[in-house]
């Protein structure tokens, strides 16, 4: 199986969004097209220092003038990467970067699109509401910061197209009427709305919390790190079918499916390992699988599997590779 192709893009304008996010445009340093994408879609950035983390496109395809604008948050307690971006990276330099992937797309077809965002996870949501408004389809962007000046990628949500579907909630300052109760908000889903969710962890723990009575095929998340104590990639042994070759590999109980994989001369491309991106995800029964991502919808882990952290369900698994 293929890796994903790198890029090698120009940090054509770097702007300052709040005190502790900064806006990275990535262009072809020659001009060229870029890779298409639609909104949802993330990037693999590859930065001073070895590292190597994913980022949200936050603006829509017809809305980003061929290039790739990206938001990082300054992490003072992260791994490091946040703190390259930030402190390494400036206009001028070029990046490696990965092609677009999308583990986080629209529903088609659906009669509201409602949106939440916390903080910096308004990225995808605001590509997402550029290109519902562009199409007229119904949605609302309600957008959760800690106060007005935490706000990122305000003159965007101010925009004449979707000023009107948009609604901010500030913990500190603002308006009493700009307050979401998150309760009432998602009591009662009308019929065919899909929810979106992006955060950090507590907000998407409250968001859940409260959307217990949506369907969950009707929910879509994109996190940006597993859980605490959710990361769990080994457990009891077991075999995987490999349908297509007609084979089968034994994966041990220390092992991950994709060490096991690579044992046997199969790689399988990897990125964040933790479930979140998607990179490994393969075609599987995926009702034999105990899914352990973060990545996949309802619908879409009965024929996927992320194989960097799930295993079987029981002493095997099929793969369609």
């Amino acid at each position: 199986m293929s890796q994903t192709r790198i890029l090698t893009l120009r940090v054509a304008r770097i702007t300052r969004q709040t005190p502790e996010i900064l806006g990275f445009e990535l262009a072809h340093p020659w001009g060229r097209e870029l890779p298409a994408y639609e909104a949802g879609a993330h990037i693999d950035v590859h930065m001073p220092g070895g590292f190597s983390r994913q980022y949200s496109l936050a603006q829509a395809p017809h809305v980003a003038d061929n290039r790739y604008l990206i938001g990082v948050k300054r992490e003072p307690a992260g791994r490091g990467g946040s703190a390259s971006m930030h402190e390494r990276v400036r206009e001028g330099d070029l990046l490696p970067v990965g092609e677009p992937r999308n583990t986080f797309t629209l529903a088609p077809g659906a009669a509201h699109h409602m949106l939440l965002a916390g903080g910096i996870g308004m990225t995808p949501l605001l590509a997402m509401a550029q290109t519902l408004a562009a199409r007229g389809e119904r949605f609302t962007l309600c957008v959760f910061a800690r106060s007005p000046e935490h706000l990122a990628f305000a003159d965007a949500l101010g925009a004449s197209s979707l000023a009107p579907h948009v609604r901010l909630h500030f913990d500190e300052g603002g308006t009493p009427a700009q307050k979401i109760r998150l309760a009432e908000l998602l009591a009662a889903p009308a019929a065919g709305s899909h929810l979106y969710m992006c955060g950090p962890a507590g907000f998407m723990q409250a968001v859940r919390g409260a959307a217990g009575e949506w369907p969950e095929d009707n929910i879509h998340a994109e996190y940006f790190a597993a859980p605490d104590g959710m990361v769990a990639s080994t457990g009891r042994p077991f075999t995987l079918r490999l349908l297509q070759r007609g084979i089968s590999v034994p994966v041990a109980a220390e092992q991950t499916a994709v060490e096991a994989l690579h044992d046997v001369g199969i790689d399988i491309p990897v990125s964040c390992q933790q479930g979140l991106c998607g990179t490994c995800v393969v075609p599987a029964e995926g009702d034999g699988a105990e899914h352990r991502d973060f990545c996949l919808s309802g619908t879409e882990r009965r024929h996927k599997v992320a194989l960097c952290c799930s295993r079987a369900r029981g002493d095997q698994l099929s793969l369609h590779i």
